[in-house]
């Protein structure tokens, strides 16, 4: 089934029967986290297929409307003042093509992982708590809840007891440590389970937060 973004594709060993659809962060790429997939120790884990899709290019309104990849426009460093709805919503359709097309290989939906960095990190909920089939999970790297006034008409009950694993870094000036938090109080409202890590670190990712990826993983997984 062909879709409408490129990705790069790493298969952990060879007939994968779980996949990982991971997205990239404003400005990056697919590549941008392929070197992690060989750090983490999957031991116990089925054969897993990581899928790195790259987003198309905007205008982003915040760098001034440098054309850059971006799974939606940011009009400010607040980032939720005023949001990019029908971008949102577009990528979030983008990354519903990426779900299908695993299913059809043969891939259930409780067996598709969504992940994400930053704004992939708000592509990860923005998809993951409206998708109509419970999926295996949803991986949350240093990024913020979108359209968080929208969710409880919107998410579907699929994904209610979805497991959902949260990092975020105590010094990040990008996505700032309050901006995950109030995430994560608005997800718990809802009734969703959140596994919360912080890490005293930058916009970025650290080794304890790998190992911590890993061991989330086999759990789901496994």
């Amino acid at each position: 089934m062909a879709t409408q973004l490129e990705t790069i594709q790493i298969d952990t060993a060879p007939n994968p029967t779980a996949s990982v659809i991971w997205m990239h962060g404003l400005g990056a790429d697919g590549s941008d986290f392929v070197p992690i997939v060989r750090e983490l120790d999957l031991t116990g884990c089925p054969a897993i297929r990581f899928i790195f899709p790259t987003a198309q290019t905007m205008p982003v309104t915040v760098n001034g409307g440098y054309v850059m990849r971006a799974w939606y426009d940011i009009f400010g460093p607040d980032l939720v003042r005023r949001e990019d709805e029908p971008g949102l919503r577009h990528s979030q359709a983008l990354v519903e093509e990426l779900i299908a097309a695993e299913k059809a290989r043969g891939v259930p939906a409780e067996r598709i992982i969504l992940a994400g960095f930053s704004q992939g990190c708000a592509m990860t909920l923005q998809t993951g708590l409206r998708h109509a089939e419970k999926l295996g999970g949803l991986m949350c790297l240093s990024g913020y809840l979108p359209l968080a006034a929208k969710l409880a008409d919107e998410r579907h009950a699929a994904n209610q007891d979805t497991p959902i694993f949260m990092a975020h870094g105590t010094l990040d000036p990008v996505v700032v440590l309050a901006r995950a938090q109030q995430s994560f109080e608005a997800l718990a409202a809802l009734g969703y389970q959140v596994e919360w890590h912080d890490y005293p670190m930058q916009h970025s990712v650290c080794g304890e937060e790998v190992e911590d990826i890993g061991g989330w993983l086999k759990k789901v997984l496994g």
